[in-house]
């Protein structure tokens, strides 16, 4: 590889720090020099003599410039931006002329045919326009493509245009008729959403061939009447190639890979003759007109110039150039015919103009004999977007100003432009983007998958149970209506289509897995409203339609609700009695980001507890939504952060998993769902974003795990584990409270907070040893605080006491004995002396009060008494004193009402009894204090010369575990093994 230096300059700052696909184009004189940038706004025309001079900008777009063309005699620069749009201006002066059409969705491509006369757009939006440049309106759309189209190009000889997707599927079509007459599927490389860079198609200069890149990193010409393979341009790139240009005279071609490599071919001997290797990819590149140079650009917005990209040896790339220039040419005539070379500039710069005499000189410039197209030719282009219904040629102007209406005259001038980035539309969680010949995923969830296949007409449903043992065995369906989302659950299925049909209307069915009854299966048909998300829940049906309408169906089809909601839905999920629906709430911000709304609604009860803003990360979207096994709320957004929603803090999401930390940036996650510790997904390569259905994807479980920074311990580990913990006993305990508060049992989620407190005690105990370890004492003395049981706090002790770091084991002590006389007293730790001592201490401690001082006192007793239930006699005898004085149907008519005072009754009798005990153990505990000053000022003072003393201090050094008993005599009794004594003795 030769080593030579090619300057770059800095044309498109790009703040993602990733890289975005930028433009490049020359003038036609090689005196200039337009680059533009997805990630940038601005349209920079520099000098190419005197690049050091500021360039001219360009700014009209809201968004970033994906898009760029010039019409063969350089007098027009058309530009399609991510804000959906399609301007054209002046060149080279850069005058803003006009809005030549809009989309949906972003551009992505743009082409002017060999007159100019003729502009084809297209983008994310499944159609191409093509679009009279003299009068704006839009002659045919063609549509075919299943994906984004990302490249187009005009046959030279104006016969047929060529477009490439994103899926890698080539398609040929004819001008005059509008129809498809080749197509090539999956022969170039399919990219995914990722934009940075796009499958292209390039014409030779002389129309004989048709440039692809190909799957094998090589470039593949195809014959222009038959589309066969004809041969292909293997060398030196060892990744896909990502753009091609051809030299002026059509001997040469320059082609950049993601290798970050650019070569320069001698197409006839299909061999490389030059190459270079930049820093970053090239997205573009572009011959210059007259000399023998090459302008490129990055993916970080760099230009620069290849001079003498042709070794000066061989032919120059601009000697020969074929001459096309013929006035019979075979495609559409959108001219009279004796209009050889019509103004192209002057008829855009008429666009609009209020003096009539000015554009009546283009009046006639119109479709030439329309006649001569069938009737239905609408149909041969497969209907034209919806957005843009036909358009009728138009009339002849006649030579007068009163008949001329003042909103022709104005019409293009008019056109709304769209106010920023686009709002990401709805998706259906577990739903996977339609592939022409190829199954998809309509859903894929915890449960199983509903699978889809189209063929001539009808699709072929099948659903599957990932446990076939539970599952029930559903029988495949036979869809005729063109299903594209479904949610599925133990009971039943409900699919729904986008508007079809003359009436335009949308469909929505539920089938059930097994019913008592024939014939359960039901649908519903919206005109001229389309769903948008389903979901289902416990005998509840819901549907989302773009009437911001929220339509609650019971499971045998009775619609029972309907809600307007806030804004646009984005999706939803179902879990039991739950729905969750997500919303827009305004336009993105300028930066990119959505603003999305969560709400919640209890179906059965007609509440809504939950509603806040969604969360995202910066320049993403909303990937994936649902509920974990648990009933949690959860989201996955596409930078690969996972959020779970919790309770605390009035409300707040939780990053339990976050794909960057992984640091697999060639690994993409599709979400199938979570537990509670674990993250579900299809693990796919990149560019691939979602799983194909066969063979059947993988599952992949992952760690869910908090984002942390990286600590000065390198205990990362322990102190995720430690916030896990706690977040964990936090939903146990809030659980509990509203289970206490309606009166249910609440023994087994006693168990389970008692063991999730034991396990948070053995992790702060870890992080207090590697603590000690790394000198941060005072964080040893934060976590201690945080211990909620007595024996954890002694092991710590004793842990510290071994590590020989006596300042810090007083200062436990001194811990463990406020901890006493607080409980002892009944009082609790003010945030006023935690502040003065020690500020890490009173979270946890204020969560796990209850179950600190008494589920665990409880469980002990259950542990060591017969009875299960100490205070249920005297329970039991107060009520039956209380009983008679109510009238015996009261319990009939207000269960809740007696479980809440039964409750309070329990509580009152333990906390007489509580009171009875704290008392008696006051003195005791004074005692054990006054014991262990005495024996540690003993141990200062004789600890060789005191046997006793001695065991002791080797029984403290060992490390043995944390929570086993001691076994010196003079140990002091805790205060639940008190509790437990006097509890034996009073029954």
């Amino acid at each position: 590889m030769k080593i030579r230096s090619i300057k770059l300059r800095e044309a498109h700052k790009n703040s993602n720090g990733i890289g975005s696909f930028c433009s490049v184009l020359w003038d036609q004189q090689g005196e200039q020099i337009v680059t533009a940038s997805s990630s940038d706004s601005s349209i920079c025309i520099h000098d190419a003599i005197l690049p050091a001079n500021p360039p001219k900008f360009i700014r009209n777009h809201r968004d970033g410039v994906s898009a760029l063309a010039l019409t063969p005699n350089f007098t027009c620069l058309a530009s399609g931006s991510i804000d959906h749009s399609v301007k054209l201006y002046k060149f080279p002066g850069g005058e803003f002329e006009t809005n030549i059409t809009r989309f949906t969705l972003p551009i992505r491509t743009l082409a002017f045919n060999r007159s100019g006369t003729m502009l084809a757009a297209a983008g994310d939006d499944d159609g191409i326009k093509l679009i009279n440049t003299i009068d704006g309106s839009i002659a045919r759309v063609l549509k075919g493509h299943r994906g984004s189209i990302t490249g187009i190009a005009f046959d030279p000889k104006s016969e047929y245009l060529a477009s490439v997707d994103s899926l890698g599927t080539v398609m040929h079509w004819e001008l005059q008729s509008g129809k498809t007459i080749h197509v090539l599927t999956g022969i170039a490389p399919v990219i995914g959403s990722d934009f940075s860079f796009m499958n292209i198609v390039s014409w030779s200069p002389n129309g004989d061939l048709l440039a692809v890149p190909g799957l094998k990193n090589d470039v593949v010409m195809y014959d222009r009447d038959t589309a066969e393979k004809l041969f292909s341009l293997r060398g030196e790139h060892v990744q896909p190639i990502c753009f091609l240009s051809w030299s002026p005279n059509g001997k040469y071609m320059a082609t950049s890979g993601l290798d970050r490599q650019v070569l320069i071919w001698d197409v006839d001997k299909k061999q490389d003759i030059d190459r270079q290797k930049f820093e970053n990819r090239v997205t573009c590149m572009a011959w210059k007109p007259i000399g023998n140079a090459l302008v490129i650009i990055d993916i970080m917005g760099k230009y620069g110039v290849w001079e003498s990209a042709v070794p000066s040896s061989m032919r120059s790339p601009t000697e020969g150039i074929p001459d096309l220039s013929s006035k019979n040419g075979h495609g559409l005539l959108f001219y009279d015919e004796e209009e050889e070379n019509p103004s192209v500039s002057g008829s855009l710069s008429d666009i609009g103009e209020d003096s009539y005499g000015e554009s009546e000189s283009f009046s006639r410039k119109r479709l030439h004999k329309q006649h001569s197209y069938p009737d239905d030719w609408e149909e041969d282009t497969n209907e034209e977007l919806d957005l843009h219904p036909k358009v009728e040629p138009r009339k002849k102007a006649p030579h007068g100003h009163k008949d001329r209406p003042d909103n022709k005259r104005n019409e293009l001038k008019n056109v709304p432009i769209s106010a920023g980035p686009k709002m990401q539309e709805a998706i259906q969680p577990g739903a996977t983007p339609q592939l022409p010949g190829k199954r998809r995923f309509l859903c894929y969830s915890m449960l199983g998958s509903i699978t889809t296949m189209e063929h001539d007409g009808y699709s072929h449903i099948e659903i599957d149970f990932h446990d076939t043992s539970s599952g029930p065995r559903v029988p495949a369906m036979t869809d005729y209506f063109g299903f594209t989302m479904a949610s599925l659950n133990e009971n039943g299925s409900v699919f729904a289509n986008p508007c079809k049909g003359e009436k335009n209307m949308s469909t929505l069915m539920y089938r059930p897995f097994s019913t008592w009854a024939n014939n359960s299966e039901w649908s519903m048909r919206f005109e001229e409203e389309e769903v948008k998300a389903v979901a289902l829940g416990t005998g509840w049906v819901a549907a989302i339609t773009s009437c911001n309408f929220l339509r609650i169906f019971t499971e045998g089809g009775l619609q029972r609700y309907i809600l307007s909601l806030d804004g646009p839905v984005v999706t939803a999920a179902g879990f039991k009695d739950e729905l969750a629906v997500v919303t827009h709430v305004s336009p993105p911000l300028p930066s990119n980001e959505q603003i999305l709304e969560f709400r919640v609604f209890n179906i059965r009860l007609g509440t809504q507890p939950r509603r806040g803003r969604l969360p995202l990360t910066p320049g993403s979207c909303l990937s994936w939504f649902g509920f974990s096994e648990e009933g949690h709320l959860s989201s996955f957004d596409s930078k690969g952060v996972l959020r779970v929603f919790t309770n605390q803090y009035g409300g707040s999401w939780l990053p339990l998993f976050s794909a960057i930390k992984l640091k697999k940036p060639e690994e993409n996650y599709w979400v199938v769902g979570l537990n509670t510790s674990k993250l579900f997904c299809v693990i796919c390569k990149s560019p691939d974003s979602f799983p194909v259905t066969t063979p059947k994807p993988i599952l992949s479980l992952l760690d869910l795990s908090f984002p942390l920074a990286s600590s000065d311990l390198g205990a990362e580990n322990l102190e995720n584990e430690f916030i896990m913990n706690n977040m964990h006993l936090h939903r146990i305990q809030s659980t509990i409270e509203e289970m206490e508060a309606v009166g249910e049992d609440t023994g087994l989620l006693d168990d389970e907070a008692f063991n999730t407190e034991a396990a948070l005690d053995r992790c702060i105990l870890r992080l207090i040893a590697s603590c000690c370890n790394g000198d941060k004492l005072v964080r040893a003395t934060e976590l201690v605080k945080l211990l909620a049981l007595e024996k954890s706090v002694k092991g710590a002790i004793k842990l510290v006491t071994a590590l020989k770091l006596p300042n810090l084991a007083e200062r436990f002590n001194a811990i463990l004995e406020e901890r006493m006389n607080k409980e002892t007293t009944g009082g609790t730790i003010s945030a006023s002396t935690e502040l003065k001592g020690d500020t890490s201490f009173n979270a946890h401690a204020a969560l796990t009060k209850s179950h600190i001082t008494v589920e665990s006192s409880k469980r002990l007793e259950s542990l060591d008494s017969p009875s299960l239930n100490l205070l249920a006699p005297s329970q039991t005898r107060k009520r039956s004193l209380e009983e008679p004085s109510h009238d015996v149907n009261v319990e009939a008519e207000n269960a809740k009402a007696r479980k809440l005072e039964m409750a309070r009754e329990f509580k009152n009798a333990f906390d007489m009894k509580k009171a009875k005990k704290v008392k008696d153990e006051k003195d005791k505990v004074d005692e054990v204090k006054n014991g262990r000053e005495l024996e540690n000022a003993k141990e200062v003072e004789d600890v060789e010369q005191d046997k006793n003393g001695e065991a002791n201090k080797v029984t403290a050094q060992r490390p043995t575990n944390p929570f086993a008993k001691s076994s010196s005599k003079k140990q002091n009794t805790s205060l639940f093994d008190s509790l437990k004594k006097k509890v034996k003795a009073d029954t």
